[in-house]
Parts: structure tokens; C-alpha cells; sequence
């Protein structure tokens, strides 16, 4: 099984794919092809896919039973005790850009574990 999604693609690629797979919404194209094929249609939609972003996943060997690949994709895919997940970038700010020193709430709780009472 082999799934494509593509973003911000061009027709031509998007007609390329719907000669061996499915096109089940916009972008999402679905089927069942070898794994020299699936090899072959992902270095076409590399070549074509020029500004958009594409991602495959398709059946592979393993307890998951998937594996993914990405292009100019802000997720990426990452190995985490054999188990493949997807990176998300963080929107909280880089540790440099944070105060340094204790928060408000910790300087508290410590002042109250010291206090006699």
C-alpha cells in the first residue's frame, strides 16, 4: 500500500500519479504498486514537485508496518526505539530566548518549604 500527499504541486505531476495510483481527495493519492515502482514514482514526484511538498508512506518490514518519507515537509520523520514518528517543529521559543534564573511560582514553592511553620 502506498500513500502520496502533495501540497502546492503541479498539475503534470498530479497527472503523472494518476496513471499508477488513485486520487482519492486533492493532493492524496492512494494504491497498491511494487516496491521498485513506488521507488520510481518518488523520484518523479522529486524532480516535478518544484516549491510544494510531498510526503510518502508506504508498507515496509517492521512492528509500525509503515515507513515515511518527506520533502521540503516542516515535519520530519523520526526513529524513537524503532518506532517511526513525526517530529513537529516546536513553537515555543529556543531555550536562549528564556529568562535565566528561577520562575516566580518555583522562587514561591521553595519559600515555602523553608518557612517554619
Amino acid at each position: 500500500m502506498v500513500v502520496f500527499v502533495l501540497t502546492a504541486c503541479p498539475a503534470g505531476l498530479r497527472g503523472h500519479l494518476t496513471r499508477w495510483l488513485l486520487e482519492i481527495a486533492p493532493g492524496i493519492f492512494v494504491g497498491v504498486v511494487t516496491a521498485r515502482v513506488r521507488d520510481l514514482l518518488w523520484g518523479r514526484v522529486l524532480e516535478l514537485v518544484k516549491d510544494g511538498r510531498a510526503i510518502l508512506v508506504h508498507s515496509a518490514q517492521g512492528e509500525q508496518r509503515l515507513a515515511f518519507r518527506v520533502h521540503r515537509h516542516d515535519w520530519t520523520p523520526m526513529d524513537v526505539d524503532g518506532v517511526t514518528l513525526m517530529l513537529r517543529p516546536s513553537t515555543d521559543p529556543p531555550p536562549s530566548a528564556m529568562r535565566p534564573g528561577w520562575s516566580n511560582a518555583s522562587r514561591y514553592r521553595m519559600a515555602r518549604r523553608r518557612s517554619p511553620t
